[in-house]
């Protein structure tokens, strides 16, 4: 089968970029839908996608140089790389066949172009963009299909006027088969969680099957500037859900508005607080009451005071606009009143009545501690409370924080829902609130009474929405085919249940940030929603916002996070399907599909035992609709794929469990894969884990597929080099497989290390040419490692024993090595001195015996590599120059003596000092050795690594990372290096 894109190099640096920077994108992103946990970014996703569907050039070089202008342009490279010095031109073949990998490396970087466009945000729904791509997708399968034309399948699996269709048996937050429907690729999306299921269905099956269509609520039918509006999309749709979300909101209002109150800002307020005179005799609309959660006092003398368990007393930390809430203490009570401006004693507003870590507090009273273990069983009893501690009001554009009063108390007070999500929380997972022991038993625990009632009231709105949807629908004129929307419907009833299920979301959000887990950032100022990571954490003080009003936390908030993404960002025209399905035991209709997914990893994240958060209020609103995907009390859990030991009794037993069942998901996918396309599968791993990472792996070759690429996506925002040595969860990494063959052969330890040294070398150098950041290229190299490992049926060692995984990853990274230090036996004198110096000292200071030993080893002295500018020696001592004490008018033309070394260092400096295009012109003026300092940055960093280095080793990554732009902005520049005959044979080893 052809080799495609992803086997071979991709410009991932790029992509990477384009993943991390859209984890501040919010506006009309799928991901304000509702909140998936590891949701992979949509430019990644994209990537990788097209990069799975489109032929690597080495599979169509001979198509390439029948064309005379690429032949002719590829033979003009061939000369300049010649005369240039580069002996590497000719090294690994006939003039023939370095035209063919100049051809194919050309092509490579156009579509490489293609890729870099399709990643950026702003071209997420750029036609032209994405006609680009689909364009170059349709030209490999009509390749493919040409070449198969005689398989005896052919008329199912390679039709030349239909893309197969897309699959992703672990669908999860619906990233993937978005990304493969926005490609053309008709999308199947299946998963074993029905949150899961649901977003999905919400992202890819509805919007398509109700696109074009005018709303059907009667004010939009009546305002003229929307009748005469096209309704492209979904946009009829979005239409309706905020139409219909805004009636919610006004009927939950008629309903529960008098447990909402506003705040009325009296003479007597502004008397004790003169800031607050602009607001004196209004009603102004709360933003959040904050609440303090309270224990009895552990002081005998204050058994019967309720004390605050407050993290901090900030309320705003804002520069000129700080507030904070002050304690009074009356005798043997106390209250709480809001203060503005700088408070008196910073640290002691910050603090709170914490004392440390974890559930560590003070009494108020008396100052007496409040450990942890009282805290734990006061709460385990039922005895801990809540106390009013602020109140954040609506000033006309700024916040207003308000002392508490009787009022905002007795409000919260007369809330008495009449139904609560008693389903039990799961204890034994430390994901959880419940498994802390602080008291919460069921998911209804987590909310307070009033967000109990207008939780279910919006609940019950959204069936109440449904029917009024379905009335408007057919005075609209809409026919009704009687089918509902899970059977497929497209008639009033199913536009009806559409609605209802964006409804039912936007109140999954209601719930997100309405509970009392969410915290109140003072920064930001505005409630959190309790996800701030992948877990349920305990929150001592928390925000209560108002779902009546208009800031974070609102209904109004919540429906628009709903509307956004079928506005922007939901690709209308190619039909989807979502079900729910079991991906060890799913059966694919055909095996025409193309697969790329996302599975559980091993044991980081606990998505059933977290989900239940949502499926409680899904389920109140959305059974009726999908009776049997809501047919279960809770998300089903037994069968879920991750290794959790509480669930199987052991640590063994789990991990046991993990490797069989993702064993047997892989095999289904590796035997129901369409064969003309790799299978692509995305697996985030913890940087000092190596159990999960390497159970995987064993899964899939397990499985029966083989290894064909690595890719290290970085998934987060900031560089990952600040995490070295941490055990945070930084990437994921993308596999390419192919399905081995049944009569793949035995191989012997021997063999594999024979063919990793003659294969990795060229492999290394294309995962190079793709401008792999350095931080990256060890897991990149997994890759083409084990792609060499599974071509086997197994690897044997000398005792006949196969060789495991983790031997095999040994042995990859040993041959990486040696590729890399290889690479020096093409540098000049001086920088292979610097190089081995560098290990051993870095930039400080060591003996001048020992340098000039080592000088005469690597063919050069230390008073010559002084004169080329990279060494200092004083005193007895020699050490190595930083790139900041290097000369400023440095100009690689002009140098008679240059060296690599001192070319990586300059262009660092001047990275700093000047950013790209500063780099540029140097780069443009050393032409094709500019490529050398490159290469030793890959060197330098894994020297770097290895010695812990952090700061030095994020020098070299950055320049490689910046590289891209750097290329650009030089050939922009069209400056040609003069004397670079002349200067070539300087870069080389003597």
């Amino acid at each position: 089968m052809r080799k495609k894109l992803i086997e071979t190099a991709l410009p991932l640096d790029e992509i990477n970029v384009a993943g991390a920077r859209e984890k501040s994108v919010r506006h009309g992103h799928p991901s304000t839908l509702h909140l998936w946990w590891s949701r992979k970014p949509l430019a990644v996703a994209r990537a990788v996608l097209f990069a799975q569907m489109v032929d690597d050039p080495s599979e169509y070089v001979d198509v390439l140089l029948s064309n005379p202008e690429r032949k002719r342009a590829a033979q003009r490279a061939l000369r300049q790389r010649r005369a240039a010095g580069d002996e590497a031109a000719g090294a690994n073949g006939t003039d023939g066949q370095v035209l063919r990998e100049i051809a194919a490396e050309r092509e490579r970087e156009r579509l490489f172009g293609i890729l870099r466009d399709l990643v950026v945000w702003e071209n997420t729904t750029n036609e032209t963009v994405l006609e680009r791509a689909r364009a170059e997708i349709r030209r490999s399968w009509r390749r493919a299909c040409a070449e198969h034309a005689g398989h005896p399948r052919a008329p199912e699996l390679f039709d030349p006027d239909r893309l197969p269709a897309f699959h992703d048996p672990f669908a999860g937050g619906g990233s993937l088969p978005l990304e493969a429907q926005r490609l053309g690729l008709e999308a199947h999306a299946s998963d074993l969680n029905p949150v899961a299921v649901l977003i999905s269905k919400a992202m890819i099956e509805i919007p398509p099957r109700f696109a074009g269509r005018a709303p059907v609520h009667p004010e939009a039918r009546a305002e003229r500037n929307l009748v005469e509006r096209t309704w492209r999309g979904a946009r009829g749709l979005a239409e309706d859900v905020r139409r219909y979300g805004r009636w919610m909101r006004d009927e939950a209002g008629n309903r529960i508005g008098h447990l909402y109150p506003r705040a009325e800002i009296t003479p007597e307020m502004v008397r004790e607080r003169p800031d607050l005179k602009p607001y004196e005799g209004r009603e102004l609309t709360v933003i959040a009451w904050l609440w303090a959660r309270t224990v009895k006092s552990p002081n005998p003398a204050f058994a019967d005071v309720d004390v605050p368990l407050a993290s901090t007393f900030m309320l705003s930390t804002k520069k000129g606009k700080e507030a904070w809430v002050e304690p009074v203490i009356e005798g043997r009570r106390y209250r709480f009143t809001v203060r503005v401006g700088a408070p008196p004693d910073a640290v002691a507003a910050k603090r709170g009545t914490k004392l440390a870590r974890g559930a560590n507090f003070r009494c108020l009273m008396s100052g007496s501690p409040v450990p942890p273990a009282y805290v734990k069983a006061e709460s385990m009893a039922g005895r801990m409370g809540s106390g009013l501690m602020a109140v954040v009001a609506e000033g006309g554009g700024r916040r207003v924080y308000l002392s508490p009063t009787h009022r905002d108390e007795d409000a919260a007070s007369r809330a008495r829902p009449r139904w609560i999500p008693d389903e039990t929380m799961n204890r034994d997972t430390t994901n959880l609130v419940s498994g802390r022991g602080y008291g919460f038993f069921t998911w209804a625990d987590l909310f307070t009474s009033r967000q109990l009632v207008a939780l279910t009231t919006f609940s019950d709105l959204v069936g109440e929405a449904a029917e009024r949807v379905r009335r408007d629908a057919a005075a609209a004129g809409l026919p009704d085919d009687g089918k509902p929307l899970r059977d497929g419907g497209t008639g009033a009833t199913a536009y009806a249940e559409a609605v209802s299920l964006y409804l039912a979301l936007a109140v999954d959000r209601l719930a997100m940030s309405g509970n009392s887990l969410v915290r109140w950032n003072p920064v930001g100022q505005k409630a959190q929603h309790c996800f701030g990571r992948q877990a349920l954490p305990m929150v001592w003080d928390y925000a209560e916002p108002n779902f009546l009003g208009t800031a974070t936390g609102s209904v109004d908030a919540a429906i628009t996070c709903v509307v956004d993404p079928l506005t922007i960002a939901l690709p209308p025209h190619v039909p989807g399907v979502t079900d729910q399905a079991d991906a060890t035991t799913r059966e694919l209709q055909s095996s025409s599909r193309m697969i790329s997914t996302d599975p559980p990893y091993y044991d980081n994240i606990g998505y059933a035992d977290l989900s239940d958060f949502f499926y409680v209020w899904l389920r109140r609103s959305l059974k009726p609709v999908f009776p049997n995907l809501f047919a279960t009390l809770a998300v089903p859990k037994a069968e879920e794929l991750v290794a959790t030991p509480y669930r199987h009794g052991s640590k063994k037993a789990a991990e046991d469990f993990f490797l069989d069942g993702m064993t047997q998901a892989l095999q289904r996918l590796a035997e129901q894969s369409h064969p003309g396309f790799p299978v692509t599968v995305y697996y985030a791993f913890k940087q000092s884990e190596t159990k999960g990472w390497e159970t995987f792996l064993d899964a899939a070759i397990r499985s029966g597929f083989a290894i064909t690429g690595t890719w290290p996506m970085r998934t987060e925002l900031g560089n990952r080099l600040v995490g070295m040595g941490t055990n945070a969860l930084a990437s994921s990494i993308v596999l390419a497989c192919r399905r081995r063959p049944a009569d793949a052969p035995a191989g012997t330890r021997r063999e594999f290390v024979t063919a990793l040294r003659a294969e990795l070398p060229r492999a290394l150098h294309l995962l190079q040419s793709g401008n792999v950041a350095p931080v990256d290229l060890a897991q990149a190299a997994i890759g083409p490692g084990m792609a060499v490992y599974t071509r086997y049926g197994r690897v044997l060692d000398a005792e006949g024993r196969p060789l495991s995984v983790r031997e095999a990853l040994a042995l990859i990274n040993e041959a990486l090595d040696k590729v890399l230090e290889d690479q020096e036996g093409d540098l000049d004198a001086a920088t292979r001195w610097a190089l081995e110096w560098f290990a051993q000292h870095g930039f400080t200071e060591g003996g001048f015996g020992e340098a000039e030993t080592l000088s005469k080893a690597k063919n050069t002295d230390v008073a010559s590599m002084v004169e080329t500018g990279i060494v200092m020696s004083k005193g007895g001592k020699v050490r190595l120059l930083r790139s900041n004490e290097l000369p400023d008018d440095w100009d690689p033309r002009s140098d008679t003596r240059p060296t690599a070394w001192e070319m990586v260092h300059h262009l660092i400096r001047d990275l700093d000092e000047h950013g790209e295009r500063g780099v540029a012109e140097i780069v443009a003026a050393l032409g094709t050795y500019a490529e050398t300092a490159r290469e030793l940055c890959y060197r330098l960093y894994t020297l770097c690594d290895r010695k812990k280095r952090a700061a030095e080793a994020l020098l070299y990554n950055t320049l490689v990372q910046s590289w891209s732009e750097i290329s650009r902005l030089a050939n922009d520049l069209e400056t040609e290096p003069e004397g670079s005959k002349e200067q070539g044979d300087l870069f080389k080893g003597e």
